[in-house]
């Protein structure tokens, strides 16, 4: 009877039974198993998780943990590594290999050396003033004749310049041979005549000669007392010279003198005795060589520059004073020895400072860290660096913008900003106008917030572009008007608006752009604004215009239209380009001489 009332409890409740089993086993491997393995493989891979990345297959600097669009083209992102790990680190930025070698990124590392760098300069070829010599009349009297009578004739030592009749010589003579009959009652008479005849050039031979014959000399001869060039005829025929007037100039062009101008940052790295190798346009395809024989110790203070003075041999007769030149000399840069020097690639400038990104030696994957650095002298395509760098140290050399950009999209620190709180690192969006900022945070639509930005900012560099334009086209007038000290006043003026350009405006390929542009325009500045010399002003300009057409093609201007014109006869017949607010033509390069030469070959209008 027992049995049966147990059978029939436990057959109505066998469900809940088997439930509460499964829940015990259920519980048992949470509390237990889970637990256990937590401790062993949780512990083990704290910090870390399996994640799949996805990436843009047009800038594989992106990387996101979840698939979508790229923020800068708009493609679907595609999967990179799956099951790769993340590390939390805030101020690092991380590429995976795959994505490293599609960025072209790479990487040297950095060792001390002593560097060795060119410097260019700019100048012309003068006389050697040592080998200049004026020829003077020794007599008074009229040009009776001129055995050389134009500027540029080669004379040597002892050669006939000219005939004067002189009657302060006629009569010296007089007085010659009336006391040679006297002359052994008065022989302080006779010698005082003869030593008259002396201070009149006449040699001891012609005084005997004279003395002898009984003869009076009407004509003296000047004759040149050295070899060379004359380079000025100061007389003609029938004029009355006195004694002391000078006949000519004679130059002798043997040896010549190369006169660069070097600009105070040039100034520690020259020294006398050192080589400098140089061309000129009308010996193309050979190289020309001096020593720097004097180093001026002031500055000019209108210039800005000190005279730098090449001693060069020029027995072939090549080089002709006047010439323009362009000289380089190699400097050991003593006072940077044992420093680092990185290719310019590796460095990112923005105007104020200037960063590297180093690799992480204890990273399994390509991880760089933003690192400021001290820039010292340029060296060709090489920055010398004195500060910020340690020997041994493994620096990104090639593909920095790719890696700088993943840094800005990421929010970590990059060339645009040190920090993302602000504070002494601000950002340079920080430091901008409020307004600006505000135009920033407005969405605009089917625009993501970084092509906003970039937007803004270029309109920003295109007002401080114009700005630069404007100074130019003064430059232009003055040029015009055949005025070298109004040209060299527009000059400081467009430098001046040059430096006031921001960088920070411009990102990635254009930030490269501008840097090589904005450096392109201020050595033809340099040469433009460093002399006094119309003519050399005219090929500083040249190197301005070529290279301002190419930045206002590249970023456009604010409400401006100008004129791109052209003269095919500058240069030697190869053609001078310059822009004009004017569709007229007013020619820059020859000025009143032909005025209206050129035409207008392109209207650019924004």
């Amino acid at each position: 009877m027992k049995r049966k009332i147990y059978y029939r409890i436990f057959k109505g409740r066998w469900p809940v039974y088997i439930l509460l089993l499964l829940l015990g086993v259920l519980l048992g491997r949470v509390f237990f198993h889970s637990g256990g393995h937590e401790d062993s493989a949780g512990h083990q891979h704290a910090g870390e998780e399996k994640v799949e990345i996805w990436t843009c297959s047009m800038h594989p600097q992106i990387r996101m943990t979840e698939p979508g669009k790229c923020p800068i083209c708009g493609m679907d992102l595609i999967p990179l590594v799956s099951g790769g790990t993340v590390h939390h680190d805030h101020d690092a930025v991380h590429l995976s290999r795959e994505a490293a070698e599609l960025a072209n990124v790479h990487t040297t590392r950095v060792a001390a050396g002593d560097p060795a760098g060119e410097i260019r300069l700019y100048g012309m070829v003068q006389l050697d003033e040592r080998l200049l010599q004026s020829q003077v009349s020794h007599v008074s009297g009229r040009i009776e004749k001129l055995f050389v009578n134009f500027t540029g004739e080669t004379v040597t030592a002892g050669q006939k310049l000219a005939e004067i009749y002189s009657p302060e010589l006629v009569t010296a003579q007089q007085e010659l041979l009336e006391t040679a009959g006297t002359r052994q009652i008065q022989p302080l008479l006779y010698e005082a005549s003869r030593e008259k005849l002396r201070h009149l050039k006449l040699t001891d031979d012609q005084i005997s000669a004279i003395e002898n014959s009984g003869t009076i000399i009407s004509s003296f001869t000047v004759v040149s007392n050295t070899s060379g060039t004359v380079i000025s005829r100061r007389v003609s025929t029938g004029d009355y010279v006195s004694r002391g007037t000078v006949l000519y100039d004679i130059a002798g062009l043997s040896r010549v003198w190369l006169m660069l101008d070097a600009y105070e940052s040039d100034l520690p790295f020259i020294r006398t005795g050192q080589q400098v190798s140089f061309r000129v346009e009308a010996v193309p395809g050979r190289d020309f060589s001096g020593t720097v024989a004097f180093v001026d110790p002031l500055i000019d203070p209108l210039t800005r520059v000190a005279g730098v003075r090449v001693d060069v041999g020029n027995r072939s007769g090549m080089l002709k004073p006047g010439m323009f030149a362009t000289g380089s000399l190699v400097s050991d840069m003593a006072a940077y020895r044992n420093s680092i020097v990185v290719p310019k690639s590796a460095v990112l400038w923005t105007g104020k400072r200037s960063i590297v990104y180093v690799k992480d030696p204890q990273a399994d994957e390509p991880v760089f860290r933003l690192r400021e650095v001290k820039l010292g002298p340029a060296i060709g395509n090489a920055w010398v660096i004195t500060g910020g760098l340690a020997e041994g140290e493994e620096i990104v050399t090639r593909g920095t913008f790719s890696v700088d950009a993943a840094a800005q999209l990421e929010g970590k620190p990059s060339m645009m900003n040190r920090t993302e709180s602000g504070g002494p690192g601000e950002s340079a969006e920080a430091s901008e106008p409020a307004g600006i900022r505000d135009m920033r945070s407005m969405p605009l639509p089917g625009d993501s917030r970084s092509e906003v930005k970039n937007r803004v900012v270029s309109r920003v560099f295109v007002r401080q572009l114009t700005d630069v334009l404007e100074h130019y086209l003064l430059v232009k007038n003055a040029l015009v008007l055949d005025d070298p000290d109004k040209a060299g006043q527009e000059a400081s003026g467009l430098r001046q608006a040059l430096d006031r350009t921001d960088m920070n405006l411009l990102t990635g390929d254009d930030h490269v752009i501008w840097m090589d542009l904005s450096k392109r325009i201020s050595d033809g500045l340099s040469v433009l604004s460093g002399s006094g010399d119309l003519e050399r002003q005219r090929k500083g300009f040249q190197l301005v215009s070529d290279n301002l057409y190419t930045a206002i093609r590249t970023f456009g201007l604010a409400d401006k239209t100008v004129y791109y014109q052209y003269c095919p006869m500058y240069d030697n017949d190869r053609g001078g380009y310059w822009l004009s607010e004017d569709e007229a033509v007013r020619n820059p390069y020859f000025g009143n001489m032909m005025l209206t030469c050129g035409e207008t070959k392109e209207k650019l209008s924004y």
